[in-house]
């Protein structure tokens, strides 16, 4: 699938992202004591991998007694910047994406990678130390509200929601597109995402071999019941399940805030779903040049960086100023094949004309 998704993009001339590299460096990591690896054990969810030696929970009971050995596995990789083969071997167990799908059909199901509980253990401490850095120096994207604290769908919703009704109090249309990707951990590049975090994030040294040591000659096998297939590579991706993944994912996809920063248009992303609105005044309601002019930039460079845009799964609704859904009075152009009167926001459901009827009649049934 992620073969077939890469060779389907065709690469840009150029780059229409714009972005400046931040002057911090993160170059060596700090050895790690026997209470914050207590700590990192304590906070990860006792699930592994089909292959793990003891269960996570008796791991987890008998930390006190095997504490030492552990800390120095974890101290080597750190200070080396190598990450045992070991650890780099994911078990997948389809799951299907939401109960009652067809079970035969095998788009259905979400690749879940079982990763070695002392490998999480080891992405738990190395997550912390990166996430410290990115914090202290402002890396992340602002409206990215994927996987970090006191973020959630919820409060995504709640900004972008509250954005568009007040440009409709002021008298606006707004025009919402929800943009999805097809399989976006799976295709992420190797080579792009070690020189993002070099480049654009200020990882080097050690850290950076590291990272380069944690991508590389990864491998998965998957495991129905009791049997399991022969290994496969994975030369490319961010695994999914594992704990660096998401936040991986966020850094490789920063220059596009750039993008939209440089066409003026409002968005705001949850790990590969983005949102983007643009308020129409009355005399602008016939032209959507600059947001298509915005979308082809947005285009370029998901392909340049090996990352396929889900057009089946894009959708557009208008808001209109008097509450009730105006699309005809406003000229969505090639945007009108996308337009729903109900749309799915982050599994909300929406109408333009916000009395939630849709959505309360999921939530009832």
């Amino acid at each position: 699938k992620v073969g077939s998704t890469r060779a389907l993009i065709t690469a840009p001339d150029s780059d229409p992202s714009v972005l400046v590299p931040h002057s911090a460096a993160f170059d060596q990591f700090v050895p790690v004591t026997v209470s914050l690896l207590e700590d990192a054990v304590g906070h990860i969810k006792p699930s592994g991998s089909p292959r793990d030696p003891v269960p996570p929970r008796f791991f987890k009971d008998i930390l006190p007694s095997i504490g030492q050995p552990v800390l120095a596995i974890i101290n080597s990789s750190l200070s080396s910047g190598v990450v045992p083969a070991s650890f780099k071997h994911a078990v997948v167990q389809p799951l299907l994406k939401k109960p009652g799908l067809d079970q035969t059909v095998l788009a259905n199901y979400r690749p879940i990678s079982k990763l070695p509980f002392l490998s999480k253990v080891l992405e738990k401490l190395v997550y912390c130390q990166l996430k410290q850095f990115l914090d202290y120096n402002g890396i992340l994207e602002v409206f990215q509200s994927g996987f970090k604290t006191l973020h959630s769908t919820e409060s995504a919703l709640i900004r972008v929601f509250n954005d568009i009704l007040l440009a409709c109090d002021s008298g606006n249309h707004v025009v919402l597109i929800l943009l999805d990707l097809t399989a976006a951990f799976d295709t992420v590049d190797h080579d792009i995402l070690i020189s993002r975090l070099h480049h654009v994030v200020g990882i080097g040294g050690t850290v950076l071999k590291w990272f380069r040591s944690y991508l590389e000659e990864r491998t998965i096998s998957v495991k129905i019941g009791d049997s399991e297939s022969s290994a496969a590579s994975m030369p490319y991706g961010v695994p999914q399940g594992s704990i660096l993944g998401p936040l991986l994912f966020s850094l490789y996809s920063l220059p596009l805030g750039s993008v939209l920063r440089k066409h003026g248009i409002p968005f705001h992303c949850y790990v590969d779903d983005c949102q983007i609105y643009l308020p129409l005044k009355q005399k602008d309601v016939h032209s959507i040049k600059h947001l298509l002019a915005c979308l082809g930039d947005i285009k370029a460079w998901l392909a340049l960086n090996f990352l396929n845009f889900n057009e089946n799964k894009t959708e557009v609704m208008v808001f209109g100023p008097s509450g009730s859904c105006e699309s005809s009075s406003v000229d969505l152009g090639p945007l009108e094949v996308y337009f729903k009167p109900v749309i799915t926001d982050l599994g909300f459901k929406v109408d333009s004309d916000f009395k939630l009827d849709s959505q309360i009649r999921a939530v009832v049934k």
